[in-house]
């Protein structure tokens, strides 16, 4: 995504799920791309969703992978995004990245250090804020087939039977956590490959 690995990090930018899903859509489109397969994980899930409820054209079915799906609150202290997002953008970018870098440990951080900084914290503000309707509201109305893989370590997931009832298939995947595809790859690998094969779904 824009700001994230090797791709451009325009400051100009304002890092919301809608412009991720807007610039996706705008790459997609330069690349000829319609009805494209998204395999999506964590942020980059809740993008997917925005994308296909945005661009429909443009995705025809969606595999996400622990992906958020409810707004959630600034938590100081904490990894990942609600942490990051505890900051001011200033606070952030003067020192606070370094508390976060500590505070995650070199296994996240070997990850979070190909984003740039700036990039990186309105990504985190703008996804614990989600979007209205939210994620969820958005997965539920969509009518493209949809799969959801979760650690089953977390317990269900919240919504689950609103969300089976709206046609997404949700699969807990076991010895696994948030990087379900890294710590099991063999069972990511299968669930994935079952979701993209079920014609059963809208």
């Amino acid at each position: 995504m824009l700001g994230h690995g090797i791709s451009d990090r325009p400051s100009s930018f304002d890092y919301t799920l809608e412009s991720h899903a807007d610039a996706l859509a705008a790459a997609l489109d330069s690349a000829g791309v319609t009805g494209a397969e998204l395999i999506a994980h964590s942020m980059g899930g809740s993008v997917a969703i925005v994308l296909a409820a945005r661009h429909p054209h443009l995705v025809s079915r969606l595999v996400l992978i622990d992906a958020n799906l409810d707004p959630i609150p600034r938590a100081p202290g904490s990894s990942g995004s609600s942490g990051i997002a505890a900051y001011s953008e200033q606070e952030f970018l003067t020192g606070g990245w370094e508390e976060v870098r500590d505070r995650v440990g070199p296994h996240w951080w070997s990850t979070m250090r190909l984003a740039g900084r700036v990039a990186l914290h309105r990504s985190a503000t703008h996804l614990i804020r989600g979007t209205v309707p939210t994620m969820r509201e958005l997965l539920v109305d969509l009518k493209i087939p949809r799969a959801y893989l979760l650690p089953e370590a977390d317990g269900p997931l919240p919504g689950t039977d609103a969300l089976t009832r709206a046609g997404v298939s949700v699969v807990p995947i076991p010895d696994c956590g948030h990087n379900i595809m890294l710590d099991n790859p063999q069972a990511f690998v299968r669930a994935t490959a079952a979701a993209l094969a079920d014609h059963s779904q809208p």
